[in-house]
């Protein structure tokens, strides 16, 4: 039987028992959920199950994801939250079919994150939160799918253009970096700037419904322009769920 990673109590992560920890998601697709298990080492067994859409390796105290990750060619979402990862594998790139991606609470550094990741064309929420990035790749303004990007908890002083100006960014949470003072605060008033866009059309041409949509848009920008010129430092995206926050309290704090 294949070898794998060790569990609690050196139990070790077979074929078999990965086999159990498949779950039919709300949607139907199918999930590997490995999380809190104990595992120290990447287990390679689960290479054999590369056919599942979701892989959760989330607080466990993985150190190292080999290369050969890249064999999860459908996968959809990937969770490696609340581990030890310094660096993340280039053949990562090539997992094109990645809608989530979360690897929050770990150790990585900019040096750590490859520049195969603007390879994720599909890739729709990205979470770096809780590591120690000093600089975010101006690469990922090449993911033009993402709608979310977590970068709360780490030793920024900037954020890219590229990745403010990325054209369907809707939650951004920087939180938590060294900012220079107002540096925060431009970046979102850039962001409005972006997302003011005018499209000039007469009420007539409009349909009720259509013209209802168009002022309750404005009205909901008024309201978010109102809220950051009221109180600058208060949370600018507070919904981006950051998943890792429960484990936070149980892991050490590097930070």
């Amino acid at each position: 039987m294949a070898k794998g990673g060790k569990g609690p109590k050196g139990k070790k992560i077979t074929l078999n028992v990965a086999k159990n920890c498949i779950k039919i998601t709300f949607d139907g697709k199918r999930r590997l959920d490995l999380s809190k298990m104990g595992i120290t080492t990447f287990p390679k067994c689960i290479l054999r199950l590369n056919d599942v859409d979701e892989l959760d390796l989330s607080r466990n105290m993985i150190r190292k994801i080999p290369e050969s990750i890249a064999r999860f060619q459908n996968l959809r979402w990937l969770d490696l939250h609340s581990n030890y990862i310094d660096k993340l594998p280039t053949s990562l790139g090539q997992m094109t079919t990645l809608l989530y991606l979360n690897v929050s609470n770990n150790r990585l550094m900019a040096n750590g994150l490859p520049v195969e990741l603007n390879q994720l064309k599909n890739i729709r929420t990205v979470n770096l939160g809780l590591n120690h990035l000093d600089s975010v790749p101006t690469t990922l303004g090449a993911l033009k799918e993402l709608h979310e990007v977590g970068l709360h908890d780490n030793l920024l002083s900037s954020i890219p253009k590229s990745i403010v100006q990325l054209p369907k960014l809707k939650k951004l949470n920087t939180k938590r970096n060294p900012f220079p003072k107002g540096n925060e605060m431009d970046t979102f008033v850039d962001s409005i700037k972006r997302l003011e866009t005018l499209h000039l059309v007469e009420e007539k041409d409009l349909c009720a419904a259509c013209l209802r949509k168009c002022q309750l848009a404005r009205e909901k920008l008024n309201r978010v322009k109102s809220t950051a010129t009221a109180a600058p430092r208060k949370t600018l995206f507070s919904s981006l769920i950051s998943p890792n926050s429960m484990a936070k309290e149980s892991q050490e704090e590097w930070r």
